[in-house]
């Protein structure tokens, strides 16, 4: 018996409908979240808000306070992704979000063009508030401050309990708004301290003096390694971690370590690694799995066959063979093979 193979059309093609529809407006599209460039204000030398107009796709109204959203943008033919906190959503949908020039993509987005059209996710991470009743103390360094003041906007509508931030940062970037912030809110109480004019980190004797009663909040940090490294030192201490909530924004490698070759192994390739291993990989021109880019997720696990590498989170060191490692958060201290 003669076998017939019955034909049957498909539906028009996603990103066929997407290709028409950029066509008539540069945002639409029939799933993807795309978002045009609107206003690019300098808060600092060197650190933008960015208003961005998502179309119609982009779920605001799930939206809740200290998530972040994944950029994505082409450069030089390649796409590259790299995830911002969401500082507001305005009445009219419009999403803020703050970026420091610490990157090639970074730096690309605030020098685009207003009208430029980039492409975004929804709204992703569990830093959010919990319904803890505990007092609220809030940590921040550098760019962390953007995660941490949409958490603060927040909490100081619905919490009535004492709120404290402490506050370090070289330029006062979100300074004044945050000053205004606790004049209207007598129950928050803002700790600020300018780096460049005083020299001054996270320690145990600073916070008993500015929040003498920190073991009983709830404590949300963000900001950069040498902070975030030296209250996970104090939450361990004091055995905090229930009420500990964090949010890495990013990653300081080893400078003293030089570059080191990494072969991934399946598809025979060899680069040389400077950065974590992601980043690195990709400078390279390959293009391995991956989703939030700071150790939260899996979806860069992968097993390092031999060599050793850093956690930059933890600052382990791991020399073992066949062991599970994520490519975002890891940096190569000796020559690495991968099974990728």
């Amino acid at each position: 018996m003669t076998n017939i193979t019955t034909y049957r059309p498909h539906w028009v093609r996603e990103d066929f409908i997407d290709f028409i529809g950029e066509k008539i407006h540069p945002t639409w599209a029939l799933k993807r979240v795309k978002a045009e460039v609107i206003k690019i204000q300098a808060v600092s030398p060197d650190f933008f808000k960015i208003q961005l107009r998502p179309n119609r796709n982009f779920k605001g109204r799930l939206f809740q306070a200290g998530q972040h959203i994944a950029v994505t943008v082409a450069l030089d033919g390649i796409h590259h992704q790299r995830h911002y906190s969401i500082v507001t959503i305005l009445t009219n949908g419009d999403i803020l979000i703050a970026v420091r020039q610490q990157g090639k993509v970074s730096r690309a987005l605030s020098l685009m063009q207003l009208g430029a059209v980039i492409e975004l996710s929804q709204a992703q991470g569990n830093f959010t508030l919990s319904d803890s009743d505990r007092p609220l103390l809030f940590l921040a360094s550098g760019s962390g401050i953007t995660a941490i003041y949409s958490l603060l906007q927040k909490a100081v509508v619905q919490s009535l309990e004492p709120i404290d931030l402490i506050y370090f940062t070289r330029d006062n970037a979100f300074h004044a708004e945050l000053k205004t912030l606790a004049l209207m809110h007598p129950n928050f109480e803002y700790h600020h301290f300018n780096t460049i004019e005083h020299a001054q980190h996270l320690n145990q004797t600073l916070l008993r003096k500015r929040v003498p009663d920190f073991e009983k909040r709830e404590i949300y940090a963000c900001g950069s390694a040498s902070m975030m490294k030296a209250a996970l030192r104090i939450v361990a201490k004091f055995d905090l971690q229930p009420h500990f909530h964090t949010e890495y924004f990013q990653l300081i490698t080893d400078k003293k370590v030089k570059a080191q070759p990494v072969e991934f192994l399946r598809s025979q390739q060899v680069f040389q690694a400077e950065s974590n291993l992601l980043e690195s990989a990709e400078q390279a021109g390959l293009k391995p799995a991956h989703g939030c880019r700071r150790g939260i997720c899996n979806t860069c696990s992968c097993t390092k066959v031999s060599g050793s590498v850093r956690n930059l989170l933890t600052g382990e060191l791991d020399h073992a063979h066949n062991t599970q490692i994520k490519l975002c958060i890891s940096q190569a201290v000796s020559p690495v093979v991968i099974n990728l």
